[in-house]
């Protein structure tokens, strides 16, 4: 097995993801209605009709990624006879991605995953105040440099390293004004662009503890099952299936760095060579070529997809 499912974060919605896909295959529409019976509202009408502010929303924008990525999924397994566990070494999936990864693993159903990212998309939101935190792209810096503006930059506030990305890509969260501080220090460190992000609340740092905890007695309360292929972890860049450590490591996650570039580093280093990049974008796929040089990438999220899929596989 030389495959690794993958999928995406916050960001890669857009209205009308997953309609087409609803519309030519029954197990699709089955995912996406049993996410609106389980969040006791019909998330594809914001999914399909918008406006983009409402479905961009973190609490509306988490489940209805996983969505996306879970009709796909069930889609493959219908259509082309795909068996995570025969035909992926890995499944990992980027900050909320996580969760659809070990749904896809069958560590999660579909239901639990709506509610616990329904939870944890209005914990993430509720944790911070509006405009006392933000989040910034440095490019061209290596992690280790980045790691140091963010340090230096912190001044007693909070400036963490939220996402290491690859190809120099890095993201730092935290307050406001120690964020402001973190582009200007990475401008005079030579990053070629560094840049304030419009993003709704400062994920992946200290300012999340809230979060966190909400995500800890949420993640206590589910019903967690070995998944059926090791879930690379985005805290560790490394597998786990102990549903125990997952729960651990889903909690450390909301404060804790997307190791992004090592999880694909550690799949790629123990044989991965085709990612398939698992519902809405390719925001992953993009970021492939950067970190795992001779590596495929290949995204899967509408009907032509899946078709494409079906022929690759003869």
């Amino acid at each position: 097995m030389t495959a690794a499912f993958v999928f995406p974060g916050q960001g890669s919605q857009a209205i009308g993801m997953g309609k087409a896909l609803a519309e030519a295959f029954a197990p699709a529409r089955a995912v996406f209605d049993e996410v609106d019976a389980a969040l006791s509202e019909k998330l594809t009408a914001i999914m399909w009709e918008g406006p983009a502010d409402t479905l961009t929303l973190t609490e509306n924008a988490q489940p209805a990624l996983m969505a996306v990525s879970l009709a796909v999924m069930r889609v493959l397994e219908a259509e082309a006879g795909v068996d995570l566990k025969r035909d992926a070494q890995f499944a990992a999936g980027h900050s909320l991605g996580e969760y659809s990864a070990l749904a896809a693993a069958g560590a999660f159903t579909i239901t639990d995953t709506a509610r616990l990212l329904r939870i944890r998309g209005r914990a993430m939101q509720q944790a911070v105040p509006v405009g006392t935190g933000a989040m910034a792209a440095l490019l061209g810096l290596e992690l280790d440099v980045a790691a140091a503006v963010a340090a230096e930059a912190a001044q007693g506030e909070v400036c963490d390293v939220a996402n290491d990305n690859g190809g120099g890509q890095v993201v730092v969260s935290g307050n406001t004004s120690a964020v402001e501080r973190a582009v200007e220090i990475a401008k005079a460190k030579g990053a070629k662009r560094a840049m304030m992000l419009k993003v709704s609340a400062p994920f992946h740092c200290a300012l999340m503890q809230p979060a966190a905890d909400a995500m800890a007695e949420a993640l206590g309360k589910a019903n967690v099952r070995p998944p059926a292929v090791p879930v690379v972890a985005n805290v560790l860049a490394r597998p786990i299936d102990d549903p125990r450590e997952i729960v651990r490591r889903l909690v450390e996650q909301v404060t804790g760095t997307v190791r992004w570039r090592e999880c694909v580093a550690h799949m790629a280093g123990a044989g991965v060579t085709t990612f398939y990049e698992v519902g809405s974008g390719k925001v992953l796929t993009g970021l492939l070529k950067r970190i795992a040089d001779g590596a495929t990438g290949v995204t899967v999220g509408a009907p032509d997809d899946v078709a494409a899929f079906k022929a690759s596989r003869g």
